[in-house]
């Protein structure tokens, strides 16, 4: 999604967040012209949409899922004030209070651009944490389903509403700054950590404000690196207890050639977690066994084996996940072994067009735990984005 707003918004957005390869960014988004409006404008519809066949090797029925349809909307008032907003369903149906997808408003912000290196943005925004986060478009990734670490350990898609700054500066240096809604604390759970837990600018209670930065390095040729956090306190939901995260990414992206490689490392800090079960123990009557200390970190490798020359493209790639939602857990809490996991996923991407993508790719998780089995499947998707 957050390509897309680079892709739509021009060199607005890339002086903010870098361009994209040549080889991923979508054509239609190409032609426009970098200068910024100075009347008027709402721009060209964008979004992107995958689908999923997943086959567990458990033996239980494999799932076809259309996963994501993805609308954006842009509009420039003027050259200093412009609007980016973003419509997402999940899982094909929303269907009332019963169990089915999701339809969410994932951003809706404007922007008012003062200067490169100082620039206001407010509304719902994406949270700078992480790689994927703010890249998720399926033809970006690799692999059918997004990294483990970026859906456990960082809860993604995370977005809230909130206010803040961005820019760039130097040589090769941008960031993003925000003070946004905080996480409610009650909805964190033993094996899905932070998921959840986000309010979604939806009444969001902010007694008190958390605050999200990144800032990032991709002044090097074929080199991006980043650091990320998140800080703010979880506990308005709990009379009495005082509970606070603290999050801190790091994350690198390397190319050569045809070889490209990116790493992540998130360890999130959850003060307050003993005091959080035993509060919650004594509301609903079960133990959530919340960690004091969450832990992700995954590598990867990949290599695009197709001359350049071609209008398509394939890489096969390689990828080692380590994630525990029970790194650390409170005085008088035992770690539950099958939430400390790992996982290899291999695999293979085609992309039939720089815009539309064919994946494959074999998960094969490993848990602590010898009684409840990790899920393992073979998957193939279709993802595409214009």
């Amino acid at each position: 999604m957050f390509g897309l707003l680079e892709l739509v918004l021009g060199s607005m957005l890339a002086a903010t967040y870098g361009q994209l390869p040549a080889a991923t960014a979508p054509r239609a988004a190409q032609a426009p012209s970098s200068a910024p409006a100075s009347s008027p404008a709402t721009g060209s519809l964008s979004g992107y949409m995958d689908f999923h066949l997943n086959r567990p090797t458990d033996g239980t029925p494999p799932i076809l899922d259309f996963h994501r349809f993805v609308l954006l909307f842009t509009h420039s008032f003027s050259d200093r004030v412009r609007f980016v907003g973003e419509l997402e369903l999940e899982h094909a149906v929303v269907e009332g209070l019963e169990e089915g997808g999701e339809l969410e408003l994932e951003q809706a912000y404007l922007d008012f651009l003062v200067h490169p290196a100082l620039n206001f943005r407010a509304g719902m925004v994406l949270v700078p944490v992480g790689i994927i986060n703010e890249r998720h478009e399926p033809p970006v990734f690799h692999g059918v389903e997004r990294p483990f670490v970026d859906t456990v350990i960082v809860p993604t898609t995370w977005f809230d509403a909130g206010a803040g700054i961005h820019g760039a500066f130097g040589r090769g240096f941008r960031y993003r700054a925000y003070a946004m809604a905080p996480l409610d604390a009650t909805q964190f759970t033993a094996g899905g950590g932070l998921q959840g837990a986000a309010q979604h600018g939806s009444e969001a209670v902010v007694r008190n404000v958390a605050v999200t930065g990144r800032l990032e390095y991709v002044g090097t040729r074929g080199l991006q690196t980043g650091v990320s956090f998140w800080s703010g306190d979880t506990g308005f939901n709990v009379p009495r207890i005082k509970t606070s995260v603290g999050l801190y990414e790091f994350d690198g992206r390397f190319s050569r050639g045809r070889l490209e490689a990116r790493g992540q490392l998130a360890h999130v800090f959850i003060n307050g977690a003993g005091e959080l079960n035993d509060a919650m123990g004594r509301l609903t009557g079960i133990d959530p066994n919340i960690a004091e200390q969450l832990f992700g970190v995954y590598g990867e490798l990949a290599y695009r084996f197709l001359p350049a020359s071609l209008p398509h493209d394939a890489a096969v790639f390689v990828r080692y996940e380590n994630f525990d939602t029970q790194f650390k857990m409170p005085a008088g809490s035992l770690p539950l072994p099958q939430f400390d996991r790992d996982a290899w996923v291999v695999g293979a991407t085609y992309w039939v067009d720089p815009d539309v993508a064919l994946k494959f790719d074999y998960s094969h998780v490993r848990s602590g735990s010898e009684i409840v089995p990790p899920p393992r499947s073979f998957n193939v998707g279709l993802g595409w984005w214009f």
